[in-house]
């Protein structure tokens, strides 16, 4: 049999269309898991097989989406697997034909949020992956289809599993909504950096949105990616009609929607929910004759799990502050695990302008790799810039690298053998954009076209790791003027060398080469302006100096980089001689101070608001704090969410940050015998026969947050369960959520449930796979998009 990868990218592949969708059609009743009809109706799932083989499926993808320990015991998962990936077999072999066929073992999300938004270690979510993958491989798949997945980092711990644990070729595909963005805020651009960074075969969008909306985003894929691309539409929006769950996409129209993504050069397609065998006999009728283009692109990218930043003509700051670098005050922090001080920079960093933050904390009596991973881990929670991981210690590095939700630069690796060996092989497993520096053995060289030499040394082993020119940028190290002033005007040569030489991006420590001078700015100012008027193009500065965003401003407008001046106009009008980059910390005097607490619950920093909130309640009134001051910070951190300056695991920082602000609270009305007031009680449920809770986790922390006492039914939650809690606690307002399109139904029968037993209750709805138009058909009071939506329903419906 063929390997796929002989195939892919050559040929135009198609999947077959939606398992569930097939399963309600043959039967399946509401709240059922699918999977365990792998073992008890074996025929049946066969029989899906083949009427997708016979549409002309080259690739059929086996009954397992759900088949994890962490949704199903431990003892049957095995089990399922290897009866699944059998079943599939079985229903090649009977099917015959000259054609090669193909096993893909299907891999969904956990259903549960990753850590620091949840309680899902990396760990964990990896061990779970692993542990599928390897008996997916031991029972015969010939690729692993990781799909549906949310969060770039629940998909990135799948990833590893499979590549380190298996030779099982990794499909991957993400899921976007209306907003073209993941569920924890990555864009195509995002994605695509950090998963072809990763290594994976094939990269795409599936589920969530129909054939027209996929394509969009499928089209600025294609123009990023150097990888095949792959689409899995749904068959458009549900409905739901005689009680049963349809698609309004017909299979005509879902092909010649589809065909558009066929011409543009799309390697795989196929269909996801609401999509049957017709669906993909008339798409793999519709692009007959179509081929694939698959080619490499230049691009310099690095990414945070939100935002994606490319090195091209325009100069990129990199924040330097995180540094404990001749910084005592920043040494205590470390020394006492004050991440709070960290995240501080950064927001300064962040706010003065800085696109990339370097990350530093090495200090000889710490543990530098323990302190880099939790600090990488609170910056990725509070601050969505990309960061710059900068070691020279190689398990520092890699442990960094291996849970970063992102596709980090990383600081660095020199000409020497023994740095190259050990950097190199971490660098073309986890992906990054690596900075080079131009040292060696013999040290600095003094003449810039020996620097230049070891920056294509570095190159040119790099490449034996299939680390890619555009995967580098080259530092050709910065001296001090006032010690070794003609080295340090080699500095600009080899710099633009570089670039017209190699053709490889550059970085500068630009401050380097004022040390030991006075007025220090002067020197820097000047040295940054003859750097970026000779091609650099990544700046390690402080971006809260204002010389240097000075001479980085100007530099842009008179280099057109900045269209009609507008960005320096906007720093500068209406000052006189001189401004400053104002700190986070530092409010304009012109506006009225906002209370510390407030700052605190904003930026989400968590270890504060316990000890702040301790504080003012020695002079403040407790309800005073909550209305006053909790209440409208999360109103703002709403806003931000909403207007897309602030993303999921931003919010949930927030939230995290005012649950320890009521728990202190909460102390003081025990102590005092008070007692704090509830605005009211509801409940929330994730429906019977669905096992993912995210999104009814993510809308409990933040109801909770908004005072309000929540009866949480879990998952997999049965009518009759959620009925019996309505009637005993006296609740009037009840939450419902679904991911997968085969579990609404187990929502529309708990709602019918409520209205025959009579109840006075309002019920709201919302998951992945519900609409406006869902909600109405299935009897809801209400649709809501998100969390934030949810907690306004809740606001209006008891008056608060």
């Amino acid at each position: 049999m063929n390997n796929i990868k002989e195939l892919l990218g050559k040929q135009l592949l198609f999947f077959d269309g939606g398992m569930g969708t097939m399963l309600q059609r043959n039967g399946m009743k509401g709240g059922e898991i699918p999977e365990f009809l792998n073992l008890t109706n074996t025929a049946l799932i066969k029989k899906i097989h083949t009427e997708y083989l016979r549409a002309g499926a080259d690739i059929i993808t086996t009954n397992t989406f759900g088949a994890n320990p962490l949704k199903l015991s431990a003892g049957s998962v095995d089990m399922i697997i290897e009866t699944a990936i059998e079943i599939a077999r079985d229903a090649i072999a009977d099917f015959g034909g000259d054609a090669a066929k193909f096993v893909a073992f299907d891999m969904g999300p956990t259903g549960r949020l990753m850590e620091p938004m949840g309680d899902l270690s990396f760990d964990t979510a990896y061990e779970a992956f692993r542990s599928i993958a390897v008996s997916a491989e031991c029972a015969g798949a010939d690729l692993a289809i990781i799909e549906t997945m949310s969060d770039t980092l629940e998909a990135k711990a799948a990833v590893l599993a499979v590549k380190e644990n298996t030779s099982l070729p990794v499909f991957l595909t993400m899921t976007l909504d209306e907003t073209q963005k993941t569920l924890t805020g990555a864009d195509v651009r995002v994605i695509n950096a950090m998963f072809e960074g990763l290594g994976v075969d094939c990269l795409g969008i599936n589920c969530g949105l129909g054939p027209d909306r996929i394509s969009e985003m499928i089209q600025k894929l294609l123009k990023l990616s150097s990888i095949p691309v792959m689409a899995q539409p749904n068959a458009g929006l549900p409905k739901i009609e005689g009680g049963k769950t349809v698609y309004t996409v017909t299979p005509e129209l879902f092909a010649a929607e589809s065909r558009r993504m066929a011409e543009a050069g799309i390697s795989v397609l196929g269909g996801c929910c609401g999509t049957t065998p017709e669906h993909i006999k008339a798409l793999i009728d519709a692009c007959r004759g179509c081929k694939p283009t698959v080619e490499e692109k230049d691009f310099t990218v690095v990414a945070s799990y939100s935002e994606a930043v490319y090195l091209d003509d325009r100069p990129i700051i990199i924040g330097e502050r995180i540094n404990p670098t001749g910084k005592k005050r920043f040494k205590e922090a470390l020394r006492n695990n004050d991440i709070d001080y960290i995240l501080n920079e950064a927001f300064a960093q962040r706010d003065a302008g800085a696109h990339i933050l370097d990350v530093n904390v090495g200090l000889p009596e710490i543990d530098e790799p323990d302190m880099m991973v939790r600090t990488v881990k609170a910056l990725t929670a509070a601050v969505n810039l990309p960061l710059q991981i900068d070691s020279s210690d190689p398990v520092t590095i890699e442990r960094a690298l291996r849970t970063y939700n992102g596709k980090p630069m990383i600081n660095s690796v020199n000409g020497k053998r023994e740095c190259l060996d050990a950097i190199l092989p971490i660098v073309q497993k986890y992906g990054g954009v690596l900075v080079g520096l131009c040292l060696d053995e013999d040290g600095i060289p003094s003449r810039a076209e020996d620097r230049v030499r070891i920056a294509r040394r570095i190159a040119d082993e790099a490449a034996k790791y299939s680390i890619k020119k555009r995967d580098l940028v080259m530092d050709a190290l910065t001296l001090t003027v006032s010690a070794q002033q003609r080295e340090s005007a080699e500095t600009i040569k080899a710099l633009a060398s570089i670039r017209a030489e190699l053709g490889i991006k550059t970085v500068l420590g630009v401050s380097n080469i004022s040390f030991g001078l006075p007025r220090r700015e002067i020197v820097n100012g000047t040295f940054f302006a003859l750097a970026l008027h000779n091609g650099l193009d990544a700046c390690i500065i402080n971006p809260c100096a204002e010389a240097m965003m000075n001479t980085y401003r100007a530099y842009r407008a008179l280099a057109c980089l900045d269209t009609d001046c507008v960005d320096y106009i906007a720093a500068y009008a209406g000052t006189k001689s001189q401004t400053t980059v104002v700190r986070t910390e530092t409010v304009a005097q012109d506006k009225e101070p906002r209370e510390k607490l407030f700052d605190i619950i904003v930026k989400g920093l968590r270890d504060q608001s316990f000890s702040e909130t301790n504080e003012l309640l020695k002079t403040r009134d407790p309800m005073e704090i909550i209305n006053g001051i909790l209440v409208p910070a999360l109103n703002e951190v709403g806003k931000q969410f909403e207007s897309g300056r602030m993303f999921l695991p931003q919010l949930m920082m927030s939230a995290e940050t005012v649950k320890n602000a009521f728990d202190a609270i909460k102390e003081q009305l025990k102590t005092s015998g008070s007692k704090q007031t509830s605005k009211g009680k509801l409940a929330l449920a994730t429906v019977k026969g669905d096992i993912h809770d995210i999104g009814k986790n993510i809308v409990k922390v933040l109801l909770e947050n908004y005072g309000y006492d929540v009866f949480d039914l879990g998952k997999d939650v049965s009518p009759e369960e959620i009925v019996k809690c309505l009637k005993e606690n006296d609740i009037h307002l009840l939450g419902l959520s679904a991911l997968m399109t085969t579990t609404v139904l187990s929502m529309e029968e708990t709602i019918k449930l409520i209205r025959t037993e009579g109840l006075d209750a309002k019920v709201w709805v919302g998951g992945a796979v519900l609409t406006q138009e869902y909600a109405d058909m299935i009897g809801a009071d209400k649709y809501c998009a998100d969390a934030l939506a949810s907690v306004r329903y809740a606001n209006d419906f008891f008056g608060n």
